[in-house]
């Protein structure tokens, strides 16, 4: 009886946690010594379940690191929705090999969880 259980808890996280990722349409944050934030799009390109691209010479790659935490704005991708500041860890960082984002990094994110989505201060 408790395998089913966890079974469910299981499947119920990971369709909580699409539904999250589908909601937003970009991320907006700022990495210490580089003052301005930069936002970019969301997109699910596996393996990654959730990243954005960044071009090999961008300043922020150089600022990123896995398994950093940064505080991001989240924009929705329905515009009636305010935006949503949430504690986000960076997963995974890696050279894209698909043609049409040559040049590119995917980085993943993990946002963390235990946090209030709609917390817009």
């Amino acid at each position: 009886m408790k395998e089913p259980a966890k079974k469910k808890r299981s499947e119920d996280k990971n369709s909580d946690y699409k539904r999250r990722m589908d909601q937003y349409y970009s991320v907006e944050f700022s990495i210490n010594g580089l003052g301005v934030p930069h936002q970019f799009k969301i997109w699910n390109i596996p393996p990654t379940a959730m990243c954005f691209l960044v071009k090999e010479n961008s300043d922020i790659l150089r600022g990123l690191r896995v398994g950093d935490t940064l505080r991001m704005k989240y924009y929705s991708a329905n515009s009636a929705y305010p935006s949503d500041y949430m504690e986000t860890t960076i997963r995974h960082i890696g050279k894209n090999d698909q043609e049409r984002f040559k040049k590119h990094y995917l980085v993943g994110l993990e946002i963390v969880e235990g946090q209030d989505q709609r917390s817009t201060h």
